[in-house]
């Protein structure tokens, strides 16, 4: 890759009057060794695939074999057409979208990892809940997730985006800034603009712990797909309205890691604290794995050894 900084892929975008997008198309068909449109074919099929677990989860009575999660896209849907959605149409539509995905990677269904799985609620989210809206065509929405890509790549490598390095910040938070970057340039914005937006949503995010109830990618996961969306539209008016981030992109993006190593064990993905440890989340783990689950290697009298 010719960018390993989020600020070397918007100059290079700025200095050759490209767009994110057409940046990283070009990088990936030099890495791959394939013609532009064979790459762009390769990601139609994961928008596709995207796609079709948002449709999946809007129509079908998805629920996890837990029962923990499922169906709260549909009510939300059902909601939405009696028009008194607080937070406007375009936010919950992404929103429902963004748990219609969430809630079929819960049941085992097939989805985009964007960045993970217990995160790929949020970009197909946003996309699918603007893309019309926009007057967005195909090409369009491809190139959406070629730019969301580029800021994942840039996160990816200089950070994390695993809940058990770095907490659901490295998740949902970078799924978020992602998406955020995308929408921008779907609406038009600069790549200057994508970059204020993913430090935006990024930089909101700082902190957000990863504790799954019953060590299941459910509870918070889906409602936390459902604000990663919602903060990624918000991420991307600011910046179209040229409000900036004081703190640049990769600045964010170094914080998110520090942030990160300094998080104890019981908040990366263990259970072993936050939500997973109430009595509500101790009380499901019990019902779905029993009262004598074996005890985690790493817990001693419900704490974490140093």
């Amino acid at each position: 890759m010719n960018f390993s900084t989020i600020e070397e892929l918007v100059q290079l975008a700025e200095t050759q009057g490209k767009s994110l997008s057409d940046i990283m198309i070009e990088e990936e068909s030099a890495a791959a060794e394939l013609p532009p449109e064979q790459i762009i074919a390769k990601m139609r099929v994961q928008l596709e695939t995207m796609e079709q677990a948002v449709q999946r989860g809007l129509t079908e009575e998805v629920k996890s074999r837990s029962g923990l999660t499922g169906g709260d896209a549909r009510k939300l849907e059902s909601y939405l057409q009696r028009g008194q959605a607080v937070s406007g149409l375009r936010v919950m539509r992404s929103v429902s979208r963004a748990i219609a995905t969430n809630e079929v990677n819960a049941a085992m269904g097939t989805i985009v990892a964007t960045p993970t799985a217990g995160a790929s609620g949020v970009i197909p989210g946003c996309l699918f809940g603007l893309a019309e809206e926009l007057g967005a065509d195909r090409d369009a929405m491809t190139r959406f997730l070629f730019t969301a890509g580029a800021i994942g790549y840039v996160i990816a490598n200089r950070s994390f985006i695993s809940g058990a390095a770095g907490g659901c910040q490295a998740e949902v938070g970078s799924a978020s800034a992602m998406a955020a970057g995308a929408i921008v340039e779907m609406a038009g914005g600069t790549p200057r603009q994508s970059a204020h937006a993913a430090a935006i949503a990024l930089k909101n995010t700082l902190g957000l712990v990863c504790d799954p109830v019953a060590g299941l990618v459910e509870v918070p996961c889906v409602m936390r797909n459902a604000m990663g969306a919602a903060n990624a539209m918000v991420a991307a008016d600011l910046a179209l309205a040229q409000v900036e981030s004081v703190v640049p992109a990769d600045e964010v993006i170094l914080a998110m890691y520090r942030v990160g190593q300094a998080m104890p064990g019981t908040l990366k993905e263990t259970a072993l604290g936050g939500l997973a440890t109430t009595p509500t989340g101790e009380r499901h783990r019990q019902r779905l794995f029993g009262s004598t689950a074996e005890q985690h290697p790493l817990q001693d009298k419900g704490e974490i050894k140093e």
